[in-house]
């Protein structure tokens, strides 16, 4: 066979010089960079997952629920007791799921989005936006943020006056740099949206249970415009199951139905998704106990005298280095695996077990004593905490 390369390959030019989403996958003794849950689901849940497995291969000869009306019930039901929904008013007629959010994002896109069509989001934020935005055809702009990595409100405002675009990403917490949006900031940009197209407003919450506040869930009230998506992969601690959904007014999750393949969610997934859903109070008290070792990291880096985002999620933005990658490096040969992001000056680390999380301030602390590779921010942040 001939030796061929992608760019001899007639690939939409959008995608020409691209490289795909993907961390490394490293074996090493700790791997904190993909912000995963770091504790295995409870043998009870372990147990229930196989009971509904088994009972759902019974019928694999037949294809799923297309619909997934069950589990979107389940879901509906999880949002309005945990989320602060108020007036318990989401039905499963509200609700959306698919293979992860990643594909909920793409379905959005597909629907909403496409060829002639833009989306905007505020970088750096979550890197798939601006993929599956370019996957789907749809053009791509980037936003506006602060140094301090809050959205730049009043100049988003601006910019999406300008180029009233289709789609508005707002993700919260935000990924990699951890810190929430402002309910009054999300309001603010949906109005301007609505003023410039009207577009559809997506806010990522991917990491809400891990957040300080409250989720934007009862924002949806009125605002058909609106869409809240989530994951179980994060605080569910089923990034292997691959299931996300989003919440919204009944038209959108109508809509998005018209590009859905046909029986995207396997019999399977609906199964675990359903058994995890039986036990949501055991998992949600693991998000608490990372919600503790997440502000331990928080405060000891800054004790270490490094610059830290405050964080809402279930990891932490940390710097600053004059050669980030150096750092990521020398942090990997002491056995930690984290994640560089592309934010200059930056790296970011998941909250794992108590024991993850010593073995990597052990090698922060290390890195910290190191001149050549020493941050630009510890003075200020000596003179900070004086």
């Amino acid at each position: 066979m001939s030796e061929i390369r992608i760019d001899d390959l007639p690939v939409r030019e959008e995608l020409r010089g691209k490289s795909p989403y993907g961390a490394p996958q490293l074996d090493v003794p700790v791997r904190l960079n993909t912000n995963e849950n770091p504790y295995p689901l409870p043998d009870a849940l372990v147990e229930r997952i196989a009971e509904r497995v088994r009972e759902a291969a019974r019928h694999l000869n037949r294809y799923p629920d297309r619909d997934a009306v069950e589990l979107r019930t389940r879901l509906a039901a999880y949002l309005n007791d945990t989320a602060g929904a108020a007036g318990q008013w989401i039905g499963k007629e509200n609700v959306w799921a698919a293979n992860g959010s990643n594909e909920v994002l793409q379905q959005l896109l597909q629907t909403f989005g496409g060829p002639g069509r833009t989306a905007i989001g505020f970088e750096p934020s979550y890197s798939m936006h601006a993929l599956i935005a370019r996957g789907t055809g749809t053009g791509w702009i980037s936003g506006p943020r602060h140094d301090d990595f809050t959205i730049d409100v009043e100049a988003a405002e601006k910019a999406i006056a300008e180029h009233r675009p289709d789609v508005v990403f707002v993700t919260t917490p935000n990924n990699p740099t951890g810190n929430a949006v402002p309910a009054e900031a999300v309001l603010t940009l949906y109005d301007a949206a609505q003023a410039a197209k009207p577009s559809i407003v997506v806010v990522d919450e991917a990491y809400v249970e891990f957040s300080h506040g409250a989720s934007l869930l009862p924002l949806l009230e009125g605002r058909p415009h609106l869409v809240i998506s989530r994951t179980m992969s994060k605080a569910f601690g089923a990034a292997g199951l691959r299931l996300g959904y989003l919440a919204a007014h009944p038209a959108v999750v109508d809509a998005v139905q018209l590009v859905r393949l046909p029986y995207h969610l396997s019999a399977v997934t609906q199964a675990t998704a359903l058994a995890a859903l039986e036990h949501t109070a055991t998992l949600l008290g693991y998000v608490e106990q990372l919600k503790d070792e997440r502000d331990r990291l928080v405060a000891e880096l800054r004790g270490l005298g490094y610059e830290v985002t405050d964080s809402d999620a279930n990891f932490v933005q940390f710097g600053r280095f004059e050669d980030t990658h150096a750092a990521w490096r020398r942090i990997l040969d002491q056995g930690v695996l984290v994640r560089d992001n592309g934010v200059p000056g930056w790296l970011r680390v998941t909250a794992g077990t108590p024991a993850e999380n010593d073995a990597f301030l052990e090698a922060v602390r290390t890195l910290a004593k190191d001149p050549g590779l020493a941050r630009n921010n510890v003075k200020k942040n000596e003179e900070h905490n004086a």
